[in-house]
């Protein structure tokens, strides 16, 4: 057997050269307040303004995490001359219009949208299209894409060590907190749970050709919804296949039961096996993920790399990296807004196929 090589995987994100854009935060909930700003003075970026619904929320956030100006409402913070780079933490419902009002200000030279950018293909494509127009680069914040078992898988999958892959998996048992803002949308799990799975698979394989799916509601979820429990299959001309249980229930685990949360994912190749854990369920605990893989060319052996960062907060680094990169370099965001698209038209095929149950294909919702 030959020698067992030192591992140097790539699973940290590119940082900018410059650390001091100025980037005005729209939004003072959990995600900015516990994700986003976390993760901006860990990697020495320079937030320098915030607004939110509510002006006392963005006080408090800003004391908290030393943002110098607070402004009163999003058109103020909008208007700001100071800001060349606007990070939205708003529902997604709302996004789209923010983007466009932003895009009236020639200061704002980058977005970082949420995810999901929108509810329907047809909006998140006008969002592209009008950034495009306006010269703006617009990333999305698939911050998964980022976590750390994640991305080392991806560098694996690179350097073909797995082979052709066969087979991927994620398999989630966890008990997403739904936002008041989740109640009343077309879509609860696909657009808001699931959609981090589709898109991993995403970046991990590219986008499928043909998707089957079947949902049911969340039992413990009491507002009116379709979309709870997720199960999708996703299938590959090249013939390899993708199949997530988004499973928000997990059994009554609130109301008495003993519980079994995690998220397990597994890829299986011609060449090699990689499986792993994401950290996630555990927070506000720092889990992080794992990744274990074995190759033909060492039998016998598992590959077990570790790391101390973690999804939340750590991941959210990378996604406003990838757009301030695209700022210096004036390239395409590693997550842009155009290649987003497709993740969203996969959100419309999971979902089409669950509540027409048939086959649907990816191409159809690409109009």
């Amino acid at each position: 057997m030959p020698p067992i090589p030192e591992l140097q995987l790539s699973y940290k994100p590119r940082l900018p050269r410059r650390l001091d854009w100025r980037i005005g935060c729209a939004g003072a909930g959990f995600i900015m307040r516990d994700c986003h700003l976390v993760a901006y003075r860990q990697a020495g970026f320079n937030p320098v303004a915030i607004a939110s619904r509510r002006e006392e929320t963005a006080r408090s956030v800003a004391e908290l995490h030393q943002i110098p100006k607070v402004h009163r409402h999003y058109e103020e913070l909008l208007a700001d001359p100071a800001i060349e780079v606007l990070d939205i933490a708003v529902p997604p419902d709302h996004q789209p219009n923010l983007i466009r009002a932003a895009l009236q200000h020639p200061h704002i030279r980058g977005i970082l949208a949420q995810k999901p950018l929108a509810m329907s293909y047809a909006e998140a494509k006008d969002c592209v299209e009008r950034c495009r127009t306006a010269g703006v680069k617009l990333a999305v914040n698939h911050n998964m894409r980022y976590d750390q078992s994640v991305r080392a898988l991806k560098d694996i999958l690179n350097r073909g060590w797995l082979g052709e892959v066969v087979l991927a998996t994620i398999d989630m048992r966890a008990i997403p907190h739904w936002m008041p803002w989740a109640q009343g949308q077309a879509s609860l799990s696909t657009f808001i749970m699931s959609i981090h799975h589709l898109d991993t698979f995403r970046f991990w394989l590219g986008t499928p050709d043909r998707v089957l799916a079947s949902t049911r509601p969340d039992p413990r979820t009491h507002f009116s919804h379709t979309d709870g429990i997720n199960l999708y299959i996703l299938e590959y001309e090249s013939g390899a296949r993708a199949s997530a249980w988004d499973d928000v229930w997990t059994g009554p685990v609130r109301e008495g039961s003993q519980g079994d949360i995690r998220i397990h994912w597994r890829v299986e190749g011609t060449d090699g096996l990689a499986r792993g854990t994401i950290g996630w369920p555990s927070y506000p605990a720092r889990t992080p993920s794992t990744l274990d893989f074995t190759v033909k060319r060492f039998p016998g052996y598992w590959f077990q790399p570790r790391w101390t960062e973690v999804w939340f907060p750590d991941a959210f680094v990378g996604t406003m990296s990838q757009l301030l990169v695209a700022l210096e370099e004036d390239a395409e965001p590693e997550i842009s807004g155009q290649d987003n698209l497709e993740t969203i038209a996969l959100c419309e095929a999971v979902l089409t196929a669950a509540r027409e149950h048939r086959v649907t294909t990816v191409k159809e919702f690409l109009t």
